[in-house]
């Protein structure tokens, strides 16, 4: 039986560097690292290495004790949750600012758990300040460990007295392999978090009534039906104009990124809005990234409604989006749990469209037929044929056609052979590509 990675928690106060040191460890720039306090607010996993021993690191919001701040609150919440599921944590504190009231709080809640601790003493970035670390006893938690995430100073030394910390054997969330990336995406405050939550069935994300209050992609591990998925959280996406900030711009390079690793994205709508054109920018993206795309219609319960309501509400879907029409479409309820399992379900089923490799032989029967129903136009003074289509890959299906002339294939005619395709072989939540090349 193949060993599952150990859990380690990255905790402290906020500003002190525990983003800087999650993506010095990972050896990437993954979670957003801003000036500004409560940049990092939902737990964040990536996997680790070091010497040989892999772990799932947990990168946590800044924790601030007794606020009654909403999304400190939630923070707090989070970082109890991370510290739950953790086979070992990091405190990370500031070697330059020295032990604050808030620093004590954290460690004497961490000496009150079994979780073993290591002290992280952050921004030592010269032999000089590490001689000053005496203060930092008085937290509780041993001996504390001088490190310069900026700088990659004394990392090693760190991360050789974290992995020894490591229990054999400890089971952590479910790997990765074969399992189905959703990024979960959408306008702000449209319910991403709540819906992953009642997935989950556990409060994971923060979830307040504050838009923008998820900035990372987070990813979650679930299993379903015998099948593992990866919860892809997202910042809702903005219009450009309106993103300002640094921080509101990595969320939207972010979400983008989640956008392109996954394999479907499920774009979620609020019910209570009209579709608007950042609905269809987020359809774009998704579209062109070449994902499986399945919409879900959120906070259905809202709506005043009788038997024709969703019909009609799709149809004024597909009718303001072209690609709708070959998107599934569901009405959830997040709040209520109202059909949310049949996200995962009509997930499952694009992802196998997503992947499917049609005969070379049934192909050119449908292009056979139709041709005889409905035959190129002519390009200046000679007629276009379209002689044969083959499949060129999947994840998403392209599909090359070779002809004489493929200048002389017009818009209108691949839109035809395209809602033709679609009649015959499906591909529901799929966006197709098909390529026209010249025969030799």
């Amino acid at each position: 039986m193949k060993k599952k990675r150990s859990v380690v928690a990255i905790i402290g106060r906020p500003n002190v560097g525990k983003s800087t040191l999650f993506n010095r460890i990972i050896r990437k720039r993954e979670a957003i690292v801003d000036d500004q306090p409560g940049v990092t607010r939902d737990r964040k996993y990536e996997t680790a290495d070091w010497t040989g021993v892999a772990f799932d690191l947990v990168d946590t919001g800044g924790y601030v004790s007794g606020s009654e701040d909403v999304f400190e609150e939630a923070i707090r919440r989070q970082v109890h949750f991370a510290l739950a599921e953790a086979d070992a944590a990091v405190l990370v504190v500031d070697g330059i600012t020295g032990v604050t009231d808030i620093d004590l709080d954290i460690a004497r809640m961490l000496q009150k758990s079994k979780t073993p601790v290591l002290l992280a003493v952050n921004k030592i970035d010269n032999e000089l300040r590490g001689y000053d670390l005496g203060e930092f006893y008085k937290l509780g938690l041993g001996e504390p460990i001088p490190v310069s995430a900026i700088s990659g100073r004394m990392i090693g030394d760190f991360l050789d007295a974290l992995v020894a910390q490591l229990p054999p054997g400890v089971v952590s969330p479910e790997a990765e392999d074969g399992a189905i990336k959703l990024a979960i995406i959408g306008k702000p405050n449209v319910g991403k978090s709540s819906l992953i939550n009642a997935l989950l069935g556990e409060e994971k994300h923060i979830v307040t009534d504050v838009p923008g209050t998820t900035r990372d992609a987070v990813d979650t591990r679930l299993r379903y039906q015998e099948q593992d998925f990866i919860l892809i959280d997202t910042a809702g996406l903005r219009r450009k104009a309106r993103v300002h900030e640094d921080v509101e711009y990595f969320s939207t390079v972010r979400t983008h990124n989640a956008i392109r690793r996954c394999d479907v994205s499920v774009v979620l709508f609020d019910a209570s809005q009209s579709l608007s054109d950042q609905d269809k920018k987020i359809i774009e993206a998704a579209v062109e990234a070449g994902t499986g795309i399945v919409v879900a219609v959120n906070k259905w319960d809202l709506i005043e409604k009788d038997t024709l309501t969703a019909q009609a509400f799709r149809q004024n879907l597909t009718e303001a989006v072209h690609e709708l029409s070959y998107i599934p479409i569901l009405f959830i309820s997040a709040m209520t749990h109202q059909r949310i399992f049949k996200v995962l379900d009509t997930s499952l089923l694009v992802y196998q469209e997503l992947h499917r490799q049609i005969k070379t032989s049934d192909l050119n029967r449908f292009l056979q037929d139709a041709i005889a129903e409905n035959h190129p136009p002519a390009y200046g003074d000679k007629w276009v044929k379209i002689n044969y289509v083959t499949q060129l890959k999947i994840k998403p299906p392209l599909f090359s056609f070779f002809t004489n002339e493929p200048r002389g294939v017009p818009k209108n005619y691949r839109n035809y052979l395209e809602n033709r395709f679609r009649a015959q072989f499906g591909f529901s939540g799929v966006p197709i590509r098909f390529v026209f090349r010249k025969k030799n």
